[in-house]
């Protein structure tokens, strides 16, 4: 007889019946992880969530006719884990239905009225049904379009919860910048400042001394960052634990939790049990695979993973035979009922305005150091050939930072790069003093047509964001609109954020807030997609965004686009997109390539389960370019 029991960790199956299983039987269960310890007729299996591979273990024996017993610790667990499969299933049951349009009208219209009471704002009919849909799965990811309203659905749906008390504590991990817009939100959604905790950054002690205030001092509002998260663990861990702590937990911009086995990732699954509610939001195209969303499901269903072992391989082996169609079967046949996805087309926006290109000749020196540049690269090109690989990656990485630099402001080719050591010049002293002193010699052609652009908008009443990728483009456009005599303020890597400890420099929330306000008088606004392009929502008073220059992150582009172009603004006011390009250069490449890369994630943007080549943080775009540009290699 085989013989189930639980002990310190471990499932463990005993009995003289091992040895005379079938064959089958035994593969089975070391397929599953099961090993032999003491002896060959005793397998076992460490685990911290037990139940469902008990029962998946308990159903194989009974269904391969093997007799076995189990030990009280067993029958508890399958008890339990019995409950929660039931629990899971009328939750699926429930949000599949919704979906389909099959739903219990009296609830819903129950909450409509809710809504209607207990909100300062009017939520839109698409932001409604997301968030009953939320309420539905309980625990939901919402991967609706930026600019939709995701904060303000869960916002909706945790003060539901809370006045029901079935929670008490809004719990939000997330990039720096995302932290002024969740509380701008719940004050705007719900109609009072949250009493709030920033849990990032600053002295440690007396971050970690937050989470063991007395309940009565407790926040209602937390909001940390991924790595505090990753170093705090042990701490939130703790936090999470204690008496009469029901959090809402929500994680925010989560296609930063991609990685199978990355340390974020793995945190958020350890917290994840340990919170009442769980949610996932993000509106970015999640990057190359299916695979990359497994720990987005796994992290709202822990004792109940809505996608299996053999599932998540089948979906691997699909992807590997580039058969998209089976791996979104099985997406829609496991964790379907689970998404929310609000389109672009659903919100009801006027349609953005992108204004040819314009075109400005260079001036004198930025053209010979440009043509230089291009030049000597393709010459180095010829010769990659014979160097390591990885090492050609980086120098050609590197390269097209510096043709980038040279169309933006050649006194930022005087930067170092980080893992790029090619001197461009250094055998020249002519260019290399130019470069050395440009920001002596001459003002690049792009300031002055900026300064026309903006001078013609400011006289129009209108508020501008521009936008540059390098720091010193930055200040050099800064200094220039203040020759003109107009306020201006930046947003870029560092400008701190709220959470910096000390610091006289104004915060990324203060200049956002002054920058929306109508009546401040602050109406440019310096950005870069890297430090600007999530989170932060310009749209209610600003329709008019300039590209000084462009890099071949489409990601990063998409984003800074939905600044200026979502709901609560862009129903009534046409979003206006304007160009600054260099005649004859690669700025025509690259703006060719954001366009086409942007029409073909527009023609998929509307599947439920979005798959998009575009990643937030890798230079995988300037590689294909180059090869493109000094190979004549296609991107395919």
């Amino acid at each position: 007889m085989i013989y189930l029991d639980f002990l310190e960790g471990y499932i463990r199956i005993t009995g003289d019946a091992i040895p005379i299983a079938p064959l089958s039987v035994i593969s089975q269960l070391n397929f599953w992880g099961f090993r032999t310890y003491e002896g060959e007729f005793n397998l076992s299996l460490a685990s911290s969530k037990p139940g469902p591979i008990i029962a998946k273990v308990a159903n194989y024996l009974q269904k391969e006719n093997v007799a076995y017993e189990i030990s009280e610790n067993v029958s508890h667990i399958l008890e339990n884990q019995r409950q929660l499969d039931t629990e899971y299933e009328d939750v699926l049951r429930s949000a599949r239905c919704f979906k389909s349009n099959i739903f219990n009208r009296v609830a819903f219209n129950n909450f409509v009225s809710f809504t209607r009471t207990a909100l300062v704002r009017n939520l839109r009919e698409h932001q409604i049904k997301a968030a009953f849909h939320l309420l539905t799965a309980r625990n939901g990811a919402n991967f609706s379009v930026p600019g939709s309203g995701k904060t303000s659905v869960v916002l909706v749906v945790y003060e539901y919860l809370r006045q029901q008390q079935f929670v008490n504590c809004l719990f939000v991990v997330g990039p720096p910048s995302c932290f002024g817009p969740w509380r701008t939100e719940f004050e705007e959604t719900l109609g009072r400042s949250p009493i709030f905790e920033i849990l990032s950054g600053g002295d440690m002690i007396s971050r970690k001394a937050k989470y063991f205030k007395p309940s009565r001092e407790r926040a209602e509002l937390y909001l940390s960052t991924y790595h505090t998260l990753l170093n705090d663990l042990q701490d939130v861990s703790t936090f999470f634990s204690r008496q009469n702590s029901n959090i809402f937990f929500v994680v925010d911009e989560a296609h930063y939790m991609k990685q199978p086995d990355g340390e974020w990732a793995d945190a958020l699954l350890r917290i994840a049990p340990l919170a009442q509610i769980r949610v996932v939001l993000t509106g970015t195209p999640m990057p190359r695979s299916y695979i990359d969303i497994f720990n987005l499901f796994d992290f709202l269903w822990p004792s109940n993973p809505p996608l299996s072992n053999s599932q998540k391989i089948q979906i691997e082996l699909a992807e590997q035979r580039n058969d998209p169609d089976t791996a979104i079967s099985v997406f829609e046949n496991t964790v379907e009922p689970l998404i929310y996805r609000v389109r672009k087309s659903d919100l009801g926006l006027l349609p953005p305005c992108f204004h040819p290109p314009i075109q400005v000749q260079m001036n004198q020196y930025e053209r010979k150091i440009y043509n230089a540049i291009m030049k000597r690269i393709r010459g180095w090109s010829k010769e990659d050939f014979l160097k390591n690989i990885d090492l050609v990656h980086r120098l050609r990485r590197g390269r097209m930072i510096r043709i980038r630099q040279s169309l933006s402001y050649c006194a930022t080719l005087n930067s170092g790069i980080t893992d790029y050591d090619e001197n461009i010049f250094l055998d020249d002293s002519y260019l290399a003093r130019i470069i050395h002193e440009y920001e002596n010699i001459e003002i690049p052609a792009k300031i002055a047509t900026l300064k026309g652009l903006i001078s013609e908008l400011l006289k129009r009443n209108q508020k501008v964001i521009v936008w540059a990728n390098f720091r010193a483009t930055l200040h050099l456009i800064k200094r220039a609109i203040v020759s003109m005599n107009h306020r201006c303020d930046m947003i870029y890597g560092d400008t701190p954020t709220q959470n910096t400890p000390t610091s006289e420099e104004r915060s990324r929330e203060v200049i956002r807030d002054e920058f929306v306000d109508p009546e401040s008088g602050l109406n440019v606004l310096i950005a870069n997609p890297a430090a600007c392009a999530e989170s932060i929502s310009l749209h209610k008073t600003c329709f008019h965004a300039v590209y000084y220059d462009l890099s071949y992150n489409c990601a990063q582009y998409l984003q800074s686009l939905d600044r200026i172009h979502r709901v609560g603004g862009s129903e009534n006011n046409i979003a206006n997109y304007y160009f600054l390009q260099y005649t004859d250069t690669m700025e025509t490449d690259i703006k060719h390539n954001l366009d086409s890369k942007a029409q073909k994630m527009y023609k998929v943007v509307d599947k439920e389960f979005p798959i998009y080549s575009l990643n937030m943080f890798e230079d995988e775009d300037d590689a294909q370019a180059y090869r493109r540009l000094f190979l004549g290699q296609s991107d395919d």
